[in-house]
């Protein structure tokens, strides 16, 4: 099941064959026709922090109505609005829950770690758990990203999201199948240049600037392994990045239990896989100043693809603030 956000309302859908399905107004018809019953749309909510809390009870229901639906004489829900729509023709939205903190695995892919440290001149002895906290609101699945005003060299890591569906406190890795709740792709914009002063904390400045993540195109439900999900990047059409999360150095199940220790994480909180080789920091020479050329750094007007065969096409376009 792929479960999109859509609409001026950001209402929760489901992405099959081209339309998007209105979930909560499906149930209201299926509950309608099939069972002769009133609406009953807190069962299946119409935002997605709610679809998420409804745990297994929601999907089930829903999975319901889509069944229902497929055998349906018309797409009008009891009250007359319409089911489904063209994928085409209603705007996607981030499949962001409302409630949900974004967590993101740093240095995670061995390559990229090793070409980011050779290009500050350090080696990596023995890798360690580490990360940032992402608190900007994301970029949808065909949005605009705005290039920092600060920035010089403005950068892209692809990267998978899985969404947890419950919440828990010192977790355990083997418990993080009964956690995630779906999985999505992810894009970390990154300022890399001019870079701030070094400090212990430095509240993750250069990740965080407005549409500093863009999430999309949907949230796949009940189908996936995110364990083995394969992610390419394109910049205008140009390959840069390949890799599966198999290749991970932390598991989504260490994340789990690192980030869980002492700190109860939330049904809608999202852990983000790190990125592999291939991003225009790890793969540009530095220069005896310690600069990089600007020539595979993001420019405004550039195109950016996240896909996924087993998820679909996250696309960014990069503009001036």
């Amino acid at each position: 099941m792929k479960i999109v956000v859509y609409g001026p309302d950001k209402r929760v859908g489901a992405l099959r064959d081209g339309s998007v399905i209105d979930l909560s107004r499906a149930f209201a018809k299926y509950r309608h026709e099939a069972k002769g019953e009133a609406n009953a749309s807190a069962l299946v909510p119409a935002d997605l922090a709610g679809l998420i809390h409804g745990g297994r009870r929601a999907l089930d229901d829903t999975q319901r109505a889509l069944d229902h639906l497929a055998h349906a004489h018309d797409a009008k829900d009891p009250s007359g609005f319409s089911v489904v729509f063209a994928a085409d023709a209603v705007q996607l939205h981030a499949p962001m829950p409302q409630c949900g903190r974004m967590a993101c695995a740093g240095s995670n892919f061995t390559t990229h770690r090793d070409r980011m440290a050779a290009r500050s001149g350090h080696t990596v002895e023995k890798p360690f758990i580490w990360g940032f906290w992402k608190v900007s609101d994301p970029a949808g699945p065909a949005g605009e990203v705005i290039y920092p005003a600060r920035c010089n060299r403005l950068d892209y890591e692809g990267e998978l999201a899985v969404i947890l569906g419950k919440g828990g406190k010192d977790l355990r890795p083997d418990q993080l199948k009964d956690h995630v709740w779906g999985v999505t792709l992810f894009c970390d914009w990154s300022i890399r240049s001019p870079r701030e002063a070094r400090g212990p904390m430095n509240f993750a400045v250069p990740k965080n600037f407005d549409t500093s993540g863009s999430l999309g195109p949907c949230i796949v439900v009940d189908e996936l392994d995110c364990t083995n999900i394969d992610i390419e990047t394109f910049v205008n059409g140009q390959r840069r990045q390949a890799h599966n999360t198999r290749e991970m150095t932390f598991s989504f199940g260490d994340y789990l239990e690192y980030l869980s220790r002492d700190l109860t994480l939330k049904p809608g909180d999202l852990i983000c896989s790190g990125t592999g080789e291939g991003t225009a920091a790890d793969a540009s020479p530095t220069n005896p100043d310690g600069t990089q050329p600007p020539d595979l750094f993001l420019k405004v007007g550039d195109k950016v693809e996240v896909k996924s065969p087993q998820i679909g096409s996250l696309r960014a376009t990069i503009v001036a603030k």
